[in-house]
């Protein structure tokens, strides 16, 4: 008997980045799991992909800052007998002003989606991945998790760099068991994200070459981790900007971050 299709997790899979991988994964003969809160989206992306790849496709509608929506999710596969090999935590989104202009729900929500999914998510499906001797695991990160804090969007770096360290200490802790756990950091990358936190007048602004294609990092995401790379920033651009900042003293780094930044944030104070 042949072996089974890998399967892979993509969350955030309705658009940008997420769908991107689901599509790279599929060409690349993945079974998927497709999660993310619009559902309409989902099927149709499922629906193109069972035809042009043969993938079999499960849905699973879901609003990660919901702290029970991990475990209903893995229960869910449990129940249908499905296993995951890739993990692809990708959803996310930004929160537009200072931390006190904000709710504190917001901010909950925020790092639920952020941070605690993600983490949960990992934990609850390493065990049969390391018992199988074989998985993958990209958590979507961001150049922002290397270059200092801004001025709004307050926790949006501080749950990038989260993951970067996650996926550090996870990479050491599951080498040897033949799971390979990576941070990809992609810097501008073309998709909804600045449509919904208001900022893509002034992101418009921005030399095209700053920016990549969700296709682009979604491939190098996948490159990388199969590579066993447990770092990767996508575009030779943002991984200069990344090798600079890291050169900087921290005061002028900080000062460079405010000034750039300030062009493109809307605080909402």
């Amino acid at each position: 008997m042949s072996d089974p299709r890998p399967r892979s997790l993509v969350t955030g899979a309705s658009a940008g980045i997420g769908e991107a991988f689901a599509r790279a994964l599929a060409a690349r003969g993945h079974d998927l799991v497709l999660v993310a809160r619009r559902a309409e989206r989902l099927h149709a992306l499922a629906e193109a992909l069972r035809a042009r790849h043969g993938s079999d496709c499960v849905v699973l509608d879901a609003d990660l800052a919901d702290p029970q929506a991990p475990a209903r999710i893995c229960e869910t596969l449990e129940a249908r007998g499905l296993r995951v090999d890739w993990l692809v935590n990708n959803a996310g989104y930004g929160l537009p002003g200072t931390l006190v202009a904000n709710p504190w729900q917001a901010h909950a929500d925020f790092v639920q989606v952020m941070m605690t999914a993600p983490t949960e998510l990992a934990w609850r499906l390493l065990p049969g991945m390391r018992e199988r001797k074989h998985g993958r695991i990209v958590n979507v990160a961001s150049l922002a998790g290397f270059v200092p804090g801004t001025a709004g969007h307050t926790l949006y770096a501080a749950s990038k760099a989260y993951l970067v360290k996650l996926s550090q200490s996870l990479a050491l802790e599951n080498r040897d068991a033949g799971v390979h756990v990576s941070a990809l950091c992609p810097g501008f990358t073309w998709s909804e994200f600045h449509d919904v936190t208001g900022t893509r007048e002034k992101m418009n602004s921005m030399p095209g070459f700053m920016w990549l294609t969700a296709d682009e990092v979604a491939r190098e995401g996948i490159d990388a981790v199969e590579r066993g790379r447990v770092v990767h920033v996508p575009g030779r651009v943002n991984r200069t900007i990344k090798a600079v900042t890291e050169l900087l003293p921290d005061r002028l780094a900080l000062w460079l971050s405010h000034r750039q930044s300030a062009r493109y944030r809307n605080l909402h104070d």
